[in-house]
């Protein structure tokens, strides 16, 4: 590496939007380095380390060259057998090309390859200095920038997520002159909006950060969220109780804040008679306080805030953040105490005027299909079905309530307190809010079997209504959230132990569906008018669809839990009808997958395969005498194995039976001496007719003792 210096870009802004911040910065830092790779500049990129805050994204990088090296320039022409004319002279292609490389003819090189021979023009530049090319790099790296709604301010012709005020751009020592959104580069940086407003001086790269937090800014996002934490942990104590500060909040203040100090702060304890997560909710989506509980979990009267700034007068600020909180709780209360006065029930007749979908119906009709499916559900799995179905006559009534509609994140929850406030049975208040999760990656499924068979019968109903409307999701499209729909499902029955069959319960699912939603899904043909409809035909073809996505969903579930592709497929071929029954053959298989006769079985069902389909192929007959006669044994071998598959049939009827496949497979893979042993010693495709017949029959019970569980020929 050539002599190298520290880089610094920062770029100073209005206050950046905080979701965002996270996404920009990395995405800078990768412009940046990208930038300096594809010239070839030699730096010290694995090193580079970002910065931001919410008035500025930086990069900095502790090794970059001072010069570019030289540029070996290769530009391909025209293949020579092309670039000649029958006499070898130059076609116009040929000169063409060598003009616009400003060469001649002769000039140019040739280049042999495998796939022929080519004119090709080489050249070497000599590097550039990387000053020269430093303003360029950060121009493509702010372009390249995910911002889906770009800023216009002043009458600048250029724009960016939020207006630009200052640039600095520093390698080492050394200001690098350029211009960028309009901004010339220098080495005067600002520091905290309010404690320190004056510009700050940058003497080199090196210096840049400790400057900073002696202008009061922390521009290390990793630094303000340890702060943060910290500042949260002193002023608890003050409080008594303990903070719930999680990851995602403790990012979002981060993003929010250049110099965070917390202050604690109280309300009203008549509010805590409000549901906690309606007030848990107000502190922390909407003014990103940090709630405080007590030793046993209750949400106290306290909470606390984190200011921008170190205030000399921090009970102002105290009373400012408990003046701005004291209204939400209000309206919080007056929601609680006027959605009290209605029980859940009382909104079902409204659920006639909400639509949930065109050709599907209103919220009422929705309501009514997942009530039945959930009787269905439950009385297949052994759940009290007038429990099931109550809860799912409520499930949707709490999208009515004032509280609700104010925060709509808290459907579910509120429904749980009201039903439990009007006497709903336990089971059935819990379920209004379980029958949602799981609600995001890693969540758990319900708790309750009420919860579990209303989130089974509510996922039904959706998968099918939406596929049947024509509107399963396609690309990154997913507005009814679909694959979540679909994961939830299968991980509810998964997990639950549900014994349901996937299958048949879609069939059901779409059996409750008007007919005008089976028709929506058509469209419309080149004449401008819908096909006939067949419902029984599109039924068919949706269950399939749908089927087809559940399993695709559970792909991923399995593959997280480090089983293999081959694992799933090879339960997949069976087609278990449960999806805990799907879920016990593939532990069972990947058991199986671990023991050492396992490769030598599974190679030998795929031969067994293999024959059997080949045999099919050649007469025409897939189907295979499945009677196997001693009389026609010619070897000691075919004897042998008729007698291990008797006795393995016999061993493993029992806990076949009782779903222990892992049992089963233990004992099949006894069958790998005399299985390796009739291949060695028996010709299979006989000349005699009926001991080729007698062979096949016994290869046939062979693969079907394996393929009870699983077709271990795809492992």
């Amino acid at each position: 590496m050539s002599a190298t210096k520290s880089l610094l870009i920062e770029l100073g802004t209005e206050e950046l939007p905080p979701k965002a911040l996270d996404e920009l910065a990395a995405a800078f830092q990768r412009g940046i380095c990208d930038g300096l790779a594809k010239r070839g500049v030699d730096a010290a990129l694995d090193l580079a380390k970002v910065y931001a805050s919410p008035r500025r994204l930086a990069v900095y990088i502790p090794e970059v060259a001072t010069t570019q090296p030289e540029q070996t320039l290769e530009r391909r022409g025209p293949a020579i057998s092309a670039a000649l004319d029958a006499n070898g002279q130059p076609g116009k292609a040929l000169l063409g090309f060598a003009q616009s490389c400003g060469v001649s003819v002769e000039q140019l090189e040739k280049l042999e390859t495998d796939k022929g021979d080519w004119f090709v023009f080489r050249a070497v530049k000599p590097g550039q200095p990387v000053a020269t090319l430093l303003p360029e790099i950060v121009s493509e790296a702010l372009k390249g920038l995910p911002i889906p709604k770009p800023m216009r301010w002043s009458d600048h012709d250029y724009s960016f997520v939020r207006p630009v005020h200052w640039l600095v751009i520093l390698h080492g020592a050394d200001i690098i002159d350029g211009d960028v959104l309009g901004l010339r580069s220098g080495r005067q940086s600002r520091g905290h909006r309010f404690m320190h407003p004056q510009p700050v001086h940058i003497a080199d790269a090196d210096s840049w950060l400790d400057a900073m937090r002696a202008a009061k800014v922390l521009a290390d996002p990793a630094e303000r969220r340890q702060r943060i934490h910290d500042e949260v942990a002193r002023v608890a104590k003050e409080t008594g109780g303990m903070p719930r500060l999680d990851h995602a909040l403790l990012h979002e203040i981060a993003n929010l804040t250049e110099w965070p100090v917390a202050i604690a702060c109280t309300f009203e304890r008549e509010f805590l008679s409000v549901p906690p997560e309606a007030l848990v909710t107000t502190m922390e989506t909407n003014q990103k306080f940090v709630p405080v509980f007590d030793a046993e979990g209750k949400l106290t009267e306290h909470f606390i805030g984190i200011a921008n700034i170190q205030s000399k007068d921090p009970a102002e600020i105290r009373k400012g953040y408990e003046r701005v909180i004291r209204p939400r709780f209000a309206d919080a209360k007056f929601f609680w105490d006027e959605d009290l006065k209605t029980s859940l029930a009382g909104y079902q007749d409204a659920l006639k005027n909400v639509t949930y979908q065109q050709a599907l119906g209103s919220l009422w009709d929705k309501s009514i299909r997942v009530a039945e499916l959930a009787r269905i559900v439950a009385n297949r799995v052994g759940v009290d079905a007038g429990q099931a179905t109550r809860a799912a006559a409520l499930s949707k009534c709490d999208l009515l309530t004032r509280m609700v509609g104010e925060f709509p994140e808290l459907q579910g929850v509120m429904g749980r307190y009201y039903a439990a406030h009007h006497g709903e049975p336990a089971d059935v208040a819990d379920a209004l809010d379980s029958y949602y999760q799981p609600r995001f990656a890693g969540d758990a499924i319900a708790a309750g079997k009420v919860g579990q068979v209303l989130a089974v019968a509510e996922r039904l109903d959706t998968l099918a209504g939406i596929f049947a409307v024509g509107m399963k999701p396609s690309g990154n499209k997913d507005p009814f959230a679909l694959r979540r729909a679909a994961l939830g499902l299968a991980r509810t029955l998964v997990e639950g132990g549900l014994e349901l069959d996937l299958r048949g319960s879609f069939v059901e699912a779409l059996e409750l569906l008007p007919e005008a939603a089976l028709a929506a899904g058509l469209g419309k043909g080149k004449d401008g008018k819908a096909p006939a409809l067949d419902a029984g035909k599109r039924r068919a073809e949706l269950v399939n669809d749908l089927c087809d996505f559940v399993f695709d969903r559970l792909r991923g579930y399995y593959a997280e839990q480090g089983f293999s592709s081959e694992q799933f497929e090879a339960v997949l071929a069976v087609q278990p009808a449960s999806l805990a029954d799907f879920d016990r053959r593939l532990r069972a298989v990947a058991e199986f997958g671990r023991r050492p006769e396992a490769d030598s079985l599974a190679a030998a069902n795929k031969r067994v395969a293999n024959i059997l389909r080949k045999q099919a192929e050649e007469t025409g007959a897939p189907a295979i005498g499945a009677v196997v006669d001693p009389v026609h044994f010619e070897a000691k071998a075919e004897n042998d194995l008729a007698a291990a598959l008797d006795a393995a049939k016999a061993d493993t009827a029992a806990p076949l039976l009782a779903g222990d496949y892992t049992a089963v497979l233990a004992r099949l893979a006894q069958l790998h001496a005399p299985v390796n042993a009739f291949f060695d010693a028996v010709l299979v495709n006989a000349e005699n007719p009926a001991v080729r017949a007698n062979r096949l029959a016994l290869l046939g019970q062979l693969k079907a003792q394996f393929t009870a569980i699983a077709d271990i020929a795809r492992l």
